[in-house]
């Protein structure tokens, strides 16, 4: 059997096969709903985004604290921040967060916990593949 012959029954071969669709996930990050108030911006759907990243709003409320410099409050179910920050900004830092604090880089799920390692640290272990990982504390 020569060369061309192989190659033929090769491709002949891969055309039978099924096609290998690439992984699909239907978790979406959450995108901010904000309102900007005289020198304050209201996150209107804290909560969704932390059901979401099943993490506690106090959580990303001190991490969006830590992130953009400013006091935090929650109030009403909405998280106040103090200073006017752009919609594309909040969602830039909430993306941020989801990709460090809840998104496996391993399996890239969501189902993730974080677990306390003391100094300062947490693991980020994932509930589906196993993976855990040392992240740094908000």
């Amino acid at each position: 059997m020569n060369d061309n012959e192989y190659s033929a029954l090769l491709d002949r071969a891969f055309s039978k096969l099924p096609s290998l669709a690439a992984e699909h996930s239907d978790f979406v990050i959450p995108s901010v709903d904000s309102i900007v108030q005289g020198a304050k911006t209201v996150i209107r759907n804290i909560s969704a985004i932390a059901d979401k990243a099943r993490r506690n709003v106090s959580d990303i409320s001190r991490y969006l604290s830590k992130e953009l410099g400013v006091p935090v409050g929650i109030e009403e179910q909405r998280l106040v921040l103090n200073g006017r920050f752009s919609t594309e900004d909040l969602n830039a830092r909430i993306k941020r967060y989801f990709e460090v604090y809840v998104i496996c880089r391993e399996c890239h799920k969501p189902d993730t916990h974080l677990e306390g390692a003391g100094r300062g640290m947490f693991y980020l272990v994932c509930e589906a593949c196993g993976a855990r990982y040392a992240v740094k504390n908000y």
